[in-house]
């Protein structure tokens, strides 16, 4: 579908109040387009009206005109530089020259996840980030929590299923 036809959909759900499908098509625009930054404020500005300032931080963050409160809440949700670079979602080269302010923001973020990994990362790759940054214990730990869930499950799962072969053949 169209870039064009796409937008008028987005303004027709939100006209009739179907904000979270206006949503979901941006997402979807914003993913396409990540250079895009018009997409991204329309969806700042969806975010709005659901209440979410990190959201609305997050995809205003390389706006100039850009709202402080928003941005401090984007920050405090995405606090490490490897997050913010994943949450921004931008591929490729930053704009050239780094002349606009987008291009100054993209840079100073890679530059700190750079530095913060202990080696170069570029928007490609910020997914690939070498471990031991810092915000990987975190995600470890939650990791160690969803296996240790999931071992309990299936030992519950095994304990009924030989308590049924019991009951069946005792």
């Amino acid at each position: 579908m169209p870039l064009d036809e796409t937008l008028a959909r987005v303004d027709a759900d939100l006209a009739a109040g179907r904000v979270p499908l206006a949503r979901q098509r941006l997402r979807g625009l914003v993913s396409s387009f990540p250079g895009d930054l018009a997409l991204r404020r329309r969806l700042a500005e969806v975010y709005r009206l659901y209440g979410e300032p990190a959201e609305a931080g997050r995809w205003m963050y390389l706006e100039a005109d850009r709202d402080a409160d928003e941005t401090a809440a984007f920050e405090a949700r995405y606090p490490t530089p490897r997050e913010r670079m994943r949450a921004l979602a931008w591929r490729g080269p930053e704009p050239q020259g780094h002349a606009d302010f987008a291009g100054r923001q993209l840079a100073a973020v890679r530059t700190a996840c750079s530095e913060a990994t202990g080696g170069p990362v570029g928007w490609d790759t910020a997914n690939r980030a070498r471990a031991g940054g810092p915000d990987t214990g975190r995600r470890g730990f939650t990791g160690f929590l969803a296996g240790a869930g999931c071992l309990v499950a299936a030992l519950a799962m095994l304990g009924i299923w030989v308590n049924g072969l019991v009951a069946l053949f005792g």
